[in-house]
């Protein structure tokens, strides 16, 4: 019986918090939904080689290959998953439980949909829950809002040929993602619940990914493909220029002096 979903779960030295990451999706009840497909991404240290041999001793499979990166680890599992839909999973992350049975039902349901994504609770370093938005396409064209821990149909991932694996720096292979499949029409559903917990670290990959923004922004924007989304910044970041100027002090100031003038008029 193939599963109906492929987990998806990179893994590049995090031994430390892969073993968390696997409980909780061995928590979610009825297992013939889903298969888990760990991609060891040339890891070197030795607590996170001897778990993912135990691991792989559990009958669990382990893809080994050198360290290509996030984007070519992503697509190389995907392409040996066998289900329908794809679940990528951070190995410092967690799942809820019933995230993988929420996500199939609504994919079965409604043909429609191409995404399921929702809420997070940020655990580790801080301790917060992050309610995200609803979809909107010019709010993902200014900031990349969903997690790549949603729910996609594989189908989607083809039409766009997977992540993208040339980014200059690892990070935002997701929020390109998302931005080339809402283009070509994919539709996203937001379960307005908890369906993950976020780990952060001071020292995680994306702090070091902020700090090069404007080098991978570039990059994408330069794209042909994405040359609407440029624009769509472009017209928000005016209005809010604009908006910002008109309910300033100065601006307010300037408009309350030159009232007297119009009594001469």
């Amino acid at each position: 019986m193939r599963p109906k979903i492929s987990i998806i779960i990179p893994c590049y030295n995090m031994g430390i918090y892969l073993q968390e990451t696997m409980n909780s999706v061995s928590s979610c009840p009825n297992k013939n939904d889903y298969e888990v497909i760990i991609v060891n991404d040339g890891s070197t240290d030795i607590p996170t080689l001897e778990l993912l041999k135990k691991i792989e001793q559990q009958g669990l499979f382990v893809l080994n290959q050198e360290n290509q990166g996030l984007a070519k680890a992503r697509n190389n599992g995907i392409k040996l998953a066998e289900g329908e839909y794809i679940l990528p999973l951070d190995a410092d992350n967690k799942i809820r439980h019933n995230y993988i049975s929420e996500s199939i039902k609504l994919l079965e349901r409604d043909e429609n949909i191409d995404v399921v994504y929702g809420n997070k609770q940020h655990f580790g370093e801080e301790n917060k829950l992050v309610n995200v938005p609803d979809f909107d396409f010019t709010l993902l064209c200014t900031k990349n809002y969903i997690d790549a821990c949603a729910v996609y149909r594989k189908s989607i991932w083809n039409k766009v040929s997977g992540y993208d694996e040339n980014m200059p720096i690892m990070g935002y292979e997701d929020w390109d993602f998302w931005l080339r499949i809402a283009l070509q029409g994919a539709k996203f559903y937001h379960i307005n619940e908890v369906t993950f917990d976020y780990r952060v670290r001071s020292n995680s990959m994306i702090a070091e990914t902020n700090k090069n923004y404007h080098t991978i922004l570039n990059y994408m924007l330069n794209k042909k493909e994405l040359t609407v989304v440029n624009s769509i910044r472009n017209n928000v970041f005016e209005a809010r220029r604009a908006y910002h100027i008109k309910n300033s002090k100065e601006y307010k100031l300037g408009k309350l002096l030159l009232m007297p003038l119009r009594w001469f008029k």
